[in-house]
Order: C-alpha cells, then structure tokens, then sequence
C-alpha cells in the first residue's frame, strides 16, 4: 500500500514524478524516492521523509526525462534511506519500485548473497532489483529480464523496472497489487493509483492480475487481448483541499453530497423500493437468497454490519459480517444460496480481493461494493454496487464509511420488497433515505457545538463507546476513528456486556459515549448510563432530537431518520468527535502514524 509513479515521454519526468508521489503520499509516507535514467546512468534520491522534503533533496537533478518513484510503508526494514526505494542492483543499471510482499525473499536472499551479490537493505523487494539486473546482463530485452527474474518470485507485486541502458522503455508488473497505466500525447504515465495521473490523463488502462507491460513514449504492449482505455470521471480538484485545513475535514463537509450521489437514480418512492441494476439479480434471484454475509476490514466490515442489520430487519433474511482476513483462513462453508459482499473503499483491500477469489473458486455468488471504478475487486466480481462517495484521500474513512451504509441500506429494501415489506413500510424507508443527505446536513450544522466536546477526550488516555444492536456497529466505528487518528485509546462494547467485565474500568477519569438510537432499546440504553454514572464515570450521549437523557453530562443529538436509519446520523457526530480530538492534539491527521490508506498486504 504505498505508492508509484512512473513517467515516459518528452516532458522533465522529476517534476511529473515529485507531483504524483504528493498525490499518492496517503498510500504511504515512511520515506519516499526517485531515479531517473540520464546518459546511461541511474540518477537516485531517497530518505525517510516525506515528499515536500524529497523535492527539496532532487532540486539539483534535470535533465530526463524517464524516471520512477515511490513513496513507502514499511513492511519489511524500518523506515531509513537504505530501505526506501527505488531499489537498485551493486552496478546501479537497474532500479525498481516495489508493492507487495515477496514471500520467498529470504531464499532468494540467501540464494543471491551465496552467489557474491550484496544486499544492503531489510527490504524483500531489493531481490527483485539483483534478479533482474541479473537476468538483463544475459541479453535479450527488459520485458524479458523482468519475466524470466518474476519466474522464480513468490508472493505479490506492483512493480515497476527501470534500465539505466534503455531509457526509452519502463516494464511493469501486477500480480496482487494494483498498477494502472495513463495514457498521454506521446507520454505514459504509470501509477498505484489514479490520484497521481488525473492532472495528465482520463485514459487509462488497468493492469489484470499476471500482467506485464512494455510501455514506451508511444504506447505500450502486453500479451493479454487488446482492450480499449478507461475513460475516468475524477478531476484534479477531487484530489485538492479546496479551502478545508485537511482531506478529513474536507471529506467528512462533502458527505451530504456523497449521500446524494449513491443514492441517485436508485430510489423508487412510489413503489417503495431500490433498484440496484449492477447486482444484475431480477427480482425471482433476489428472492431465492436465503442468506447474505458481508466482508471487509476495518471500517468496511463496520459498515457491513450495519447493513447486516439492516437486511435481517427489512428483508427478514440472515445476515451478518464477518473480517474478510479471517474468513478466508477459516475454510468456511460456502453457500450457494448466500449472497457475499465484499466491501473495501478502494477495491484493492488485499485480504478482501483473497476471499472474492476464494468464494469464486468455491462457487459462492459475491458482489462487490466498492468506490473506484476498475479497481480489482471491482473486476473480478461480475456484479456489485458503486458507492459514488469520490476520492477518499484521508487514511480514516468518513464519507465512504457513510455511503457504504447507505448502498446497503438501499439492498436491505431490495430484499425486502421482493418478501413481506409492505408498500406503506417501503415508501416510508424510501422517503427516509431520500432526506437522508439534508439530515446528514443538519448534523454537520452542529460542528461547533460538537467540536466543544473534544476537550474531554484530549484529555483521556481511554475511552469506552457504548451501544447496543443498532448501535454496536456505530459504537465499534467510532472508537475506531478516535484510535487511529488522535492515537486516544478507545474501546468499543456492547452496552449489555458492559456489567460483565468492562465495568470495572470505569471511573472518574474514563469518559464514556454512549449511542442511544430512538428505538424499543432506549430505555436500556439510558440504564447503562445510569451503571456508568453510578460508579462516577462521565457520560457523552449521542441521541436523536426528542429523547430525554437523564444523567448524561453532555447530549450531542442528530434528527432522527426513523429507527433502522439512524445509526446513520449518529455515526456523523463520532467523526466530528475523533477529529476534533486529534486537532486539539496536534495530530496529523490525514496521515496518522503506522497507517496508510489502502491495505494491499496481508
């Protein structure tokens, strides 16, 4: 999950190169390098900083314009310069950029310092540079080298070659970890994301898993059939602070817009229900689904809980969610009847795109939901739901999370409909969800007064969040968002298991927030404020506008959206909470420590 960028053409390629890497440092901000090919020789720069400082260390370097670049989180080797890449081989002809886990390194490191080469770095990608330079010093053409050197790797990889001797040809390699290729006006461009070629491209070709490219100035060759460019909608502003102080404040201020947009074109009022036309399922197929099971990590599997609910409540169908990493590794039985939902923002979650794999080759009927077009999750399902959220550059996910709810708010009144949803409940959900993005509105209104609350939490070294059924999920996300970006220890539990255990945790100086929704649980819900009150420690409430919290030291209340909706709302104030916290400490938000935005490693 760190970032590429690659270019080939006719322009300077470092001020190319030091633009994409700013765009791409959510991915990845350990260390950072370029290298470039000039007069047969490799130019390189790299240092464990992040890309405004990089730029600085390349101002003396011109001249070329071929080169490769990459911005880093650390797997293997601490984040120093030696570990940063590009990575070259000892006569520094070629140089790679690496994503991914090579898992038989340490062979192939043995295997190449047996044979005199020496390495000088922790990483597992370093090999890659020796084995190609290896191969390349045989003969033949880079495509060649990089081939015959992938022949004995194991494990996954976005690579990206660079030969000091053929300056006029980049090779690049996917297998596991995504790799796009833009296409320009007598230039390529190379990237692990879109962010970095949109102020250059909308034509893109994505790399299929097992593919090698060849590209030149002038286009680019592989062996796979030849298919027709991507046209992509994202724009350079979509990547641009726009006025916010950071990517998080500014992604939380566009969910009402975000709302709007996933929601779009799939309400049907009048007949009280959704349409999810990329599911491709005609309303007998829905109805033949017993089961459905939600998958993802971190915040996406918090959503794909609270879609679970959503289905059992409105559809009466089974659901649930469960980690993807830990499903794949369990041999779970697989159902035909189950319908699986992979869930990841960026389409290239690692473990996700694992058990979409495995769930294929066992049978299982799975969709994805997912918020970039073409990523990998996206192409290997045959159907699936787009969440229309936009680019999320911030590590913590806000209005992704918020559109992944909703997408699986719009299937639970699919599946409902086509059971014993009556008209008059659908339309009501319908009517609900389509006033939803003015809620989410009102909600944000609230900021200042929210923003006051964050004091409390600064000053905590724990916290508890609290909720129970419709409110767990909201409570697990929440403590989440606290964690890691104001890096505040937050655990979330279940209000009704607080007494057998957790209880004992709490005192004065451990704040608690507690998420009541205005549904049959409400009153229990006040009763695990009145436990925690009891034994002195202090209560933020997080409710719906109308119901009385006694006891509460402070109520933060969202409009309500009918009892199945509002763990939406009350999601958008524990946002507000958790970043407000980490400004009040001074943290870097966007880029909180040990994170990076899109996990393509296991």
């Amino acid at each position: 999950m760190c970032g590429i960028v690659g270019y080939l053409g006719r322009r300077p390629a470092l001020p190319i190169l030091l633009e994409g890497l700013r765009r791409l440092e959510y991915r990845g901000y350990d260390s950072a390098g370029v290298a470039l090919a000039r007069d047969g020789r490799l130019l390189v720069r790299k240092a464990a900083v992040r890309v405004a400082e990089l730029t600085r260390l390349t101002a003396n370097l011109a001249g070329s314009t071929t080169g490769i670049a990459h911005t880093r989180w650390a797997t293997h080797g601490p984040a120093t310069a030696t570990n940063a890449h590009p990575h070259t081989d000892t006569g520094r002809r070629i140089a790679v950029v690496h994503n991914g886990i090579i898992e038989n390194a340490t062979e192939l490191r043995a295997t190449l310092s047996a044979s005199g080469v020496r390495l000088v770095s922790d990483t597992d990608s370093e090999v890659l540079a020796h084995l190609i330079a290896a191969a390349a010093a045989r003969g033949g053409t880079l495509t060649e080298a990089v081939r015959t050197a992938l022949a004995d790797v194991e494990g996954t990889y976005g690579l990206l070659v660079l030969d000091a001797e053929r300056p006029d040809v980049l090779v690049a390699a996917r297998h596991g970890s995504p790799l796009v290729l833009g296409l320009g006006d007598r230039e390529m461009f190379v990237a692990s994301d879109l962010a970095a070629l949109v102020r250059h491209t909308q034509q893109v070709i994505y790399l299929e898993d097992g593919e090698l490219a060849t590209i030149r100035a002038d286009g680019y060759e592989t062996r796979g059939a030849d298919r027709p460019p991507t046209v992509v909608e994202d724009v350079p502003g979509d990547y641009e602070l726009g006025g916010h102080p950071d990517f998080m404040a500014k992604e939380i201020a566009e969910q009402p817009e975000a709302a709007q947009r996933v929601l779009r074109g799939r309400l049907d009022e009048r007949l009280g229900t959704a349409r999810l036309d990329g599911l491709r399922l005609t309303a007998r197929e829905l109805r033949g689904i017993r089961r459905v099971k939600f998958l993802g990590c971190g915040s996406a599997y918090y959503a794909g809980q609270v879609g679970a609910g959503l289905v059992e409540e409105l559809a009466r169908v089974p659901a649930d969610a469960e980690p993807a990493a830990e499903f794949r590794y369990r041999n779970p039985v697989v159902d035909p009847d189950c319908l699986y939902i992979a869930v990841s923002q960026s389409g290239e979650t690692a473990d996700t795109l694992a058990t979409v794999e495995e769930l294929q080759r066992k049978g299982g009927r799975v969709a994805g939901a997912v918020n970039v077009v073409g990523s990998a999750i996206a192409r290997e399902c045959d159907s699936g739901v787009f969440l229309h959220a936009g680019p999320e550059i911030s590590v913590a996910s806000t209005k992704a999370f918020t559109n992944m709810t909703l997408a699986f708010a719009l299937l639970a009144l699919t599946l409902g409909r086509v059971r014993d949803l009556s008209l008059g409940e659908g339309r009501r959900i319908a009517r609900a969800l389509a006033e939803l993005p003015e809620r989410i509105g009102q909600v944000l209104a609230e900021e200042d007064r929210i923003a006051s609350l964050a004091g409390r939490f600064a000053d905590a070294q724990h916290v508890f969040y609290l909720g129970r059924v419709r409110g767990w999920p909201v409570a697990r996300e929440g403590a989440q968002k606290l964690k890691e970006i104001s890096y505040v220890h937050a655990e979330a539990y279940q209000s009704s298991e607080l007494k057998h255990g957790p209880l004992a945790l709490v005192d004065a100086a451990m704040p608690s927030v507690v998420l009541i929704p205005d549904d049959e649980l409400a009153v229990k819900n006040l009763g695990t404020i009145e436990q925690i009150r009891a034994r002195g420690g202090p209560v933020v409430a997080v409710t719906t506008t109308g119901l009385a919290v006694p006891g509460a030291e402070e109520v933060v209340r969202v409009p309500t959206a009918g009892p199945e909706l509002d763990p939406v709302l009350l999601t958008i104030p524990l946002q507000l909470l958790a970043y407000h916290t980490a400004r009040k400490l001074g943290r870097d938000i966007d880029k909180p420590r040990n994170l990076a935005k899109s996990v393509t490693v296991e």
